[in-house]
């Protein structure tokens, strides 16, 4: 199957569908890889392991998506990456696989989002974006707020408060 890499072109082969309940194994599957792996040259080891601590599902994951518009980016069936986005314009999480990072799938992802924010009236999104995220949400036209430290497990890990204006 190789390195599960989109070659040539792009996130055209991606489909994009809602979150299912059945979706929330794999999900936190992209979580914890995109964390654990995609974000590893920018936070230390201490604080990749506080933001995602156990491979094991936690208790209530499905819900909190099942609470969003999450979106799900598929690839040949296998999930490759999700956002979700709450009815009051935060945008709470956005996790693509390492190996299909840089490679559109976040921007189909976000795009769609975007699209349903807009749709449904929300005229602000906020976020709260890690140094990964934050270049991601910069190049979609997000302004950053401030930094902050957030605690997570016994952690203090910093991320950046972010926002867009849609009118």
């Amino acid at each position: 199957m190789g390195s599960g890499r989109i070659s040539g072109s792009g996130a055209r082969h991606v489909a994009l569908r809602t979150f299912r309940p059945t979706d929330s194994s794999a999900t936190y599957k992209v979580f914890f890889e995109a964390v654990r792996r995609g974000a590893a040259t920018l936070y230390s080891e201490a604080d990749l392991a506080a933001w995602a601590a156990s491979e094991k599902v936690p208790e209530r994951w499905g819900e909190r998506l099942s609470l969003h518009h999450t979106l799900i980016a598929e690839r040949e069936g296998r999930i490759i990456g999700f956002m979700s986005i709450a009815k009051n314009g935060y945008l709470d999480m956005a996790y693509v696989l390492p190996s299909f990072m840089g490679q559109g799938v976040a921007e189909k992802l976000y795009t769609a989002l975007e699209n349903w924010a807009r749709a449904a009236k929300i005229d602000h999104l906020t976020t709260e974006a890690s140094h990964l995220a934050r270049s991601f949400f910069a190049r979609q036209g997000w302004t950053t707020l401030t930094p902050q430290t957030v605690h997570r497990n016994g952690r203090d890990i910093l991320n950046f408060r972010m926002e867009k204006h849609l009118s």
